[in-house]
């Protein structure tokens, strides 16, 4: 028979002179009505040591730890790794792209390198029910985006396949934030909502498009790379919980959230210099309905002539 013991986080403390509690995998403190049961005896059984034959409180004990199972304080299984049955294509810089490939294989995802050619193949292909909500691009750029080369990957979402994304701009990393479905933040609407919010709308849009002076760094280090990496890494196991619950097909489904900002509306900052970061909303740019045609020459529209005599 499968024995359950403490979920991985969790933890029993046991107080001089007092009740046992329960230490949560969230760093709640919960006091613990054990009845009959000794907090030896549950200590031994959530730590899957094995109860002497007959014991008298084996029926207490069983209802008591059932209480655990309930409110998952307790499993009988390791829990699976988060992105565990995912695929995830990763490409771009070398010291960017090799660290993210790390970081997510050690979450369970199989890792597999992709070409710019096959992002492209993948946003135009008839989309695969099978695998919705399990493939994710991730796309790493030491330098600024060049115009033009992420269009054809802003189109993954609407394959329900999950876009995430990181560039340089001098001494900063920005990480954009994960597209998973039709309506979701893409990188077009990113440099769209960044050039709205600077007075420097001009000097910002002549940087991307490469009017600048030769790229002085600095490049990430190990230590940074692998900042980058473990926050995307999160942005991906975001996304994974949110198509495991359900919460994924839409553009509110964020998974997990312990505090600030979700996934899926999250701009970061790294200062490549201190190691530190920012977090900004950002939120998708609805389609503009294109201005009317001019009327021909010599005409007039129908409000120009309204209330006109003949």
């Amino acid at each position: 028979m499968t024995r359950s013991r403490l979920a991985p986080g969790a933890g029993i403390v046991t107080v001089p002179g007092a009740a046992p509690v329960l230490r949560t995998s969230g760093g709640e403190f919960l006091r613990i009505d054990t009845g009959g049961v000794t907090a030896e005896a549950l200590v031994r059984r959530l730590a899957g040591e094995e109860a002497p034959d007959e014991d008298p409180q084996a029926a207490e004990l069983a209802r008591l730890v059932e209480a655990f199972e309930a409110g998952g304080h307790a499993v009988s299984a390791p829990p699976r790794a988060p992105l565990a049955g995912r695929t995830v294509n990763v490409l771009g810089d070398p010291l960017l792209a090799g660290p993210v490939a790390r970081c997510a294989g050690a979450e369970g995802a199989e890792v597999q390198p992709i070409t710019p050619d096959r992002v492209a193949e993948l946003a135009r292909a008839v989309p695969d029910h099978r695998a919705e909500g399990r493939v994710a691009v991730v796309w790493c750029l030491d330098s600024p985006v060049p115009e033009g080369l992420w269009d054809a990957a802003d189109g993954l979402p609407d394959r329900r396949i999950a876009w995430l994304r990181c560039h340089r701009e001098g001494s900063h990393s920005w990480t954009e934030p994960l597209a998973a479905a039709p309506g979701d933040v893409t990188s077009r609407h990113v440099r769209l909502r960044r050039l709205a919010a600077t007075p420097a709308h001009r000097e910002l849009a002549a940087y991307w498009a490469g009017h600048r002076t030769p790229d002085t760094g600095p490049h990430p280090t190990g230590a940074s790379a692998s900042l980058i990496a473990a926050l995307l890494t999160a942005d991906l196991i975001a996304w994974a919980e949110a198509e495991a619950t359900g919460g994924g097909g839409g553009v509110g489904g964020t998974g997990r959230q312990s505090g600030g900002l979700p996934a899926r509306r999250r701009l970061r900052r790294i200062d490549l210099r201190d190691l530190t970061f920012t977090e900004h909303p950002v939120l998708p740019v609805p389609d503009v309905a294109p201005l009317p045609a001019p009327a021909p020459a010599g005409t007039r529209s129908r409000s120009d002539t309204a209330g006109a005599r003949p």
